[in-house]
Parts: C-alpha cells; structure tokens; sequence
C-alpha cells in the first residue's frame, strides 16, 4: 500500500529571482514520489515555467503584494486561509517578509500541521525609521510562536533571529543559498566571449555586479565608486532591471557618466556575462547571502562587498575577498582601484572565493535539510503539541 505524498505550499510574494529562485532549486532535487509541491504567488515570472516543467502548481494569489497594505493584507490572510484549509497542506512554508507574515497567520488559522520560514534577509534594517523598524520587529515576535521551524541563509542572519526573539534555539537551522548549476569560468576565451556580448573593449579595467536595482542594494552607491576611482578608464557594469534602473540612467547620464557606468537590465544569461567582469562587486545596504556573490566567486572573480548580514559567511577579508563598509562609495573605489593595480592579489581572493563557494551551496545540500524538516510532519513535534 503506497504512502500518500506529502503537500507542501511554498509561499513567496515574487516567484523571481532571489529568495522565489532559491525556494524553487531547493525543492526541485525532491522525490516527487513522496512530495507534491504548489507555488503560491502573488506574482509570476520567469521562474513559473520552471517549476511547471517540473511537474509543480504554481498558484497565484494577487492580494499578496509586496508593499505594506493593511487592506489587501487582511484580504490575503482571509484568501490563503481558505486556500490551505481547502487543500489540506501538510507543510507550508513560507520566504521572506510579506508571504511570511500573511502566509503563516493563514496557515495557523488553517490548522497547517508544520508551518515553516525561511528568512533570506529581514524587513527591517538601520536605513527605516525607529518607528518602522520596532513595528517590523513586533510582527516577527508575534509569528516566531506559530513557527514550528525556522531556517536563515547564513549565519549572520541566524544569530540575528535568534538575538531578536525571531526563533526559539531548538527551531532554527542555517542554510546556505542554492545557485544556478551552471557555472561558465572566467578564462580568456569566455572572458572575451562576455565582454563581445556586452560590447566592451577587450583592454578596459570592468567592475560589474548582478542584481535587482533597488532600495537594498544600493545602486546610487554603485555609480558613485566607479565614478570615484583612479582607473579613470574603468568601465562599470550593473546586471538585472528594477524600480531604480531608469532613475539611475537618467541620473547617470545627467553626470556625463553614461560610458563608465553601463545598466544592461535583465538578463537570463548571467553565467555567461560574468567572466567579462575582472572584479565582481556589491554595494547592497543589507543583505541575506547574495546568490550574486557566490555565482561570482564560482566564476573566479575576485570580489568586493559591504560587510552586511551573512555576507561575511563568504567573503573573508584577505581569504576570499575585501569587505568594506556600506554606503561608503569611497572606500568601494579604493578596494577595486586596489585589486585592479595588484593582478596577484586579485588571482589569490578569486581562488580563495572558488574554494569557500563549493558544493555546500547546491539544491542537493538545500533539499536534504527540506527533506528532513518537511517530514516533521509526520510524527510528534513538540512544538505542534504546544500551539
């Protein structure tokens, strides 16, 4: 007699890249035959396709939208509790901090039997208002109760649940992010390869970084150190689209700077421009542990990052990269100006990078620990018995 498969929702706000790619690769290695998995949304993109082919319901709920919205969040929480009581999921599991607040009130009221989260970052940070910020906080405090497991992407942002009352010690896990699989190593032929793609000379220094162009990361930071750097022939280059990226071209050309700094916009073939890239920066506010960070060290850029969250898990100072402060410009354009004047050094961060960024950042090692916190459902769990 077959084992009914176990039901697991996967709850995020933007089934895109980050936190929707890293929850989708996590569960795509799992034995279907003893796991069904349904994508809940509030809105698709490229990565729907994906997880259709692999044989997964994508479900898409349009009141579950990443802005704060008193209104259309009480109408989320009411839509999703419908939605899990009806399908009766065994496990949902929720990313980030819309589909995490809304996703797991639903999944309590809805009698869920393991309610699980992933911070990948958190809500709140230094850059909101004291106000704001003890609001997030609050809300968080609240949910960690009805949490039966929390896992963080890294630990930088483990030891910050758990200071923060986010998460009971017996209940959190550290994970690592899953990146793509496929890896195209810088050398001269791909090296070439990328830069003919991106329309870039052959012999100008490139600083490059991948990601969405927002708030977080900082873009304006961004062009204010390639601006700022000695190798005046430099070139800056900025993959991925977002709220910010007309702003920025409009800002950047207002400062006669649209040849040394170039926003490409989204693209599908990241691996591929990567090696065009002689370092690889990030200049985010706060962060999780990029997936950028580790797609670059496994293409052996050297890298130069802001010492935020987890970013440290990977970026070693002197070991397998430089970090500098974040929102300080400057200091960026002296650590690349640095790596650009010292081939040696640069070659020694990146081997050190392609070390530190192994195998322990693939789906198998994510959807082991999955494996293992989704059959909780199953048997006893302390915590289920106290909620």
């Amino acid at each position: 007699m077959s084992t009914p498969r176990i039901e697991v929702a996967q709850v995020v706000t933007r089934f895109i890249a980050g936190a929707g790619g890293v929850a989708l690769r996590g569960v795509l290695p799992l034995d279907p035959d003893r796991y069904r998995v349904t994508f809940v949304t509030g809105e698709t993109g490229p990565l729907e396709e994906q997880a259709l082919r692999a044989g997964m319901e994508v479900v898409v709920e349009p009141s579950m939208v990443p802005t704060l919205s008193p209104h259309q969040d009480r109408v989320a929480v009411a839509r999703l509790t419908r939605l899990f009581a009806q399908r009766q999921f065994d496990v949902v599991h929720t990313h980030s901090a819309k589909a995490g607040a809304v996703g797991r009130w639903a999944a309590n009221r809805a009698g869920t039997p393991l309610i699980a989260h992933t911070y990948h970052g958190f809500p709140f940070h230094p850059y909101q208002s004291p106000a704001r910020r003890a609001a997030y906080i609050a809300i968080e405090r609240r949910l960690m109760p009805i949490t039966d497991v929390v896992l963080a992407i890294g630990t930088g942002v483990a030891t910050e649940a758990l200071r923060r009352g986010l998460a009971r010690p017996g209940s959190l896990r550290t994970v690592t992010p899953v990146v793509d699989g496929r890896v195209v190593v810088r050398d001269p032929l791909t090296r070439a390869a990328a830069r003919s793609q991106l329309g870039l000379p052959d012999d100008v220094p490139v600083v490059g970084t991948a990601g969405r162009m927002d708030f977080q990361k900082a873009p304006e930071h961004f062009v204010a150190a390639v601006e700022a750097l000695r190798h005046r022939n430099a070139v800056g280059v900025w993959l991925g689209g977002g709220p910010l990226l007309e702003t920025l071209r409009e800002a950047t050309a207002r400062r006669g700077l649209s040849d040394r700094v170039r926003f490409v916009g989204e693209r599908r073939d990241v691996p591929d421009l990567l090696p065009a890239f002689d370092v690889f920066t990030m200049t985010s506010r706060y962060e999780g542990l990029p997936c950028a960070v580790v797609e670059a060290m496994r293409c052996g850029l050297p890298v130069v990052a802001t010492a935020v969250n987890s970013v440290p898990d990977l970026v070693i100072p002197g070991v397998s990269g430089v970090l500098v402060p974040p929102a300080r410009p400057a200091d960026m354009a002296r650590a690349l100006d640095e790596l650009l004047d010292d081939p040696h050094t640069a070659a020694r961060l990146a081997d050190g990078g392609r070390q530190r960024a192994g195998a322990s950042f693939d789906a198998v090692a994510l959807s082991t620990v999955l494996d293992e916190v989704y059959s909780g459902c199953l048997f006893p769990h302390p915590v289920l018995a106290a909620r």
